[in-house]
């Protein structure tokens, strides 16, 4: 946020609704997924505006996909930048390639492409949040890839040191264009955090497991989908490569949420030696590690079917 209010001198910025960006006050004020998490908080840190995020299987305009000729591009442009959020004086816009908290959405295809060609249009930057989606989980180094999308601002965590502290910030040399002691951190560079890191990126290379996302991933979406069929309490199933989501409702026809369905299976799933959570209202998020196996993919697989059958009977 600072490096995009820097470089453009332009102090709005536009997220979306259900995104997670962190807890500080100022990611804080990009947030936009559960009350309990800005509740008693404010005030933020201003000028933040939410979209709605492009979640077709809930569309927030009740429109459906292709039809809907992406109106939930269009509506950033005459809604938002053309009545009460001036273009001229929007500096960024942050994005989740892949809505992480908010149900492990995906959009479709043509999204980015045409969101973007819409930022360019007005010199608005893309930040992309890859502090879920980045280091090889969907199959890319960065999911944001898989749209053929280059964002001005790259945000990268959580995975890039493999549980060591350690995120970062990345642009290109014109857009970080800040002087020294406009920014810093106290534990910026630490030596053991970086050092681990250059060995996770090592590590991805060589047992080529972004190859193993992708063939994992492939195996498993199927075997979910085979499983959608059996089980009417499954919605929806999403993803690219390892992070997967499975939305679980009380009717497939009405799409209402199973929440406390969702935190049964979660539950279950737990005494039985599968760590799985939730995300959005009532999705179950898939996101192993990136080596792991066949076998572990089907004896957690045997473990989740065992529980949504369970629950599924308490629905009848």
């Amino acid at each position: 946020m600072k490096m995009a209010r820097w470089h453009t001198r332009k102090p709005l910025f536009i997220a979306y609704t259900s995104s997670f960006h962190g807890r500080s006050f100022a990611t804080m004020s990009l947030t936009a997924s559960k009350p309990v998490q800005r509740r008693h908080f404010f005030p933020l840190v201003p000028e933040v505006t939410h979209v709605p995020y492009p979640y077709c299987y809930r569309c927030p305009f009740g429109l459906e996909y292709p039809k809907c000729n992406m109106w939930c591009v269009d509506f950033i442009e005459h809604e938002v930048l053309m009545k009460y959020h001036p273009p001229e004086d929007t500096a960024a816009m942050f994005v989740e390639p892949i809505q992480g908290e908010g149900g492990y959405v995906v959009p479709p295809e043509d999204y980015f492409p045409r969101l973007k060609k819409l930022l360019d249009k007005y010199n608005i930057l893309m930040v992309d949040d890859e502090i879920q989606a980045g280091m090889g989980r969907t199959g890319k180094w960065f999911a944001i890839e898989h749209w053929g999308i280059s964002p001005e601002i790259l945000t990268i965590a959580k995975a890039l040191a493999s549980g060591i502290p350690l995120g970062a910030t990345i642009a290109k040399e014109e857009i970080m264009d800040w002087e020294g002691g406009s920014h810093a951190n106290t534990f910026g560079g630490n030596p053991v955090a970086c050092s681990a890191a250059l060995q996770v990126i090592d590590v991805i290379k060589e047992e080529k497991l972004l190859e193993n996302s992708t063939r994992q991933g492939t195996y498993l979406m199927k075997r979910l989908k085979e499983m959608q069929q059996k089980y009417p309490m499954i919605g929806d199933v999403r993803g690219k490569g390892l992070m997967i989501g499975v939305e679980l409702v009380k009717d497939q026809d009405t799409k209402q949420p199973a929440g406390d369905e969702a935190l049964d299976v979660m539950n279950k799933c737990f005494r039985r030696g599968l760590a799985i959570i939730t995300a959005g209202k009532s999705t179950m998020r898939f996101a192993p590690p990136l080596i792991i196996t066949r076998e572990t993919i089907d004896a957690g697989l045997e473990v989740f079917e065992g529980s949504i059958k369970e629950v599924s009977m308490q629905l009848k």
